[in-house]
């Protein structure tokens, strides 16, 4: 199996050469970038399968550079780590495009298994390339958005997620799925990320639009079907 390209941005020597070091030892191609400005510039040009960002970096923070990646609509994994563990740490991370994250100290083990899910792709035959419901159509292979005939612009983010809830469409979607699915996040299921998410997906795919297709299930999750 080929050896997926990882990029570490952290500013801390110990903690980048313990990283560097084990996943080396487990099969991982693995660079390295010490502060945000040229994390973000190999970042953009080093086609990578997962980064791995600190949050806090000299220079430009990691947010920041998940951000403007982001901003290039580059949708590449991105795992956080840092020191800051609150919900709302978390929250504002996942919120800002990260995909997952990981609060220090962190086993190793759990790192790698937070890694190997990021790192997953589904193969093209295992999925439909066209996703539609009622008006509303996604195509997987150009990521592109329409309903009614007008493109709807998304972030990657809300991609995945409208991308997701298609692929079960009028099936009850839990938050519980989301976070493991789209978010690739296994804990706290309390954190109001993808309210805020859905909020943003609903407003982009149903406002001005009729019949709405995007429906909050109370107590349960969320469908997406039409009437």
């Amino acid at each position: 199996m080929e050896s997926k390209k990882l990029l570490i941005i952290e500013d801390d020597h110990d903690t980048a050469a313990y990283l560097i070091k084990g996943l080396t030892e487990s099969g991982y191609h693995v660079e390295h970038a010490a502060e945000g400005d040229s994390g973000l510039q190999m970042a953009s040009a080093g086609n990578y399968d997962v980064l791995i960002v600190d949050r806090m970096l000299p220079g430009r923070d990691g947010l920041s550079i998940i951000g403007a990646l982001r901003d290039q609509r580059d949708t590449t994994p991105v795992l956080i780590l840092s020191a800051l563990g609150e919900v709302d740490d978390r929250v504002e991370g996942l919120t800002a495009g990260g995909d997952d994250y990981l609060v220090k100290p962190y086993a190793f083990s759990e790192l790698l298994a937070r890694l190997q899910a990021l790192a997953r792709r589904v193969q093209p035959d295992m999925q439909p390339t066209l996703l539609r419901v009622a008006d509303l159509e996604l195509d997987c292979l150009k990521r592109k958005v329409t309903r009614a005939g007008q493109k709807i612009s998304l972030q990657p983010r809300e991609f995945r997620l409208l991308e997701f809830l298609m692929l079960h469409e009028n099936q009850v979607v839990t938050r519980t799925m989301l976070l493991e699915n789209v978010w690739d996040y296994h804990f706290d299921p309390q954190t109001n990320v993808i309210d805020v998410h859905i909020s943003r997906l609903r407003a982009k795919i149903d406002k001005g639009f009729s019949p709405p297709v995007l429906h909050t299930v109370r107590g349960a999750g969320y469908s997406l079907h039409a009437p």
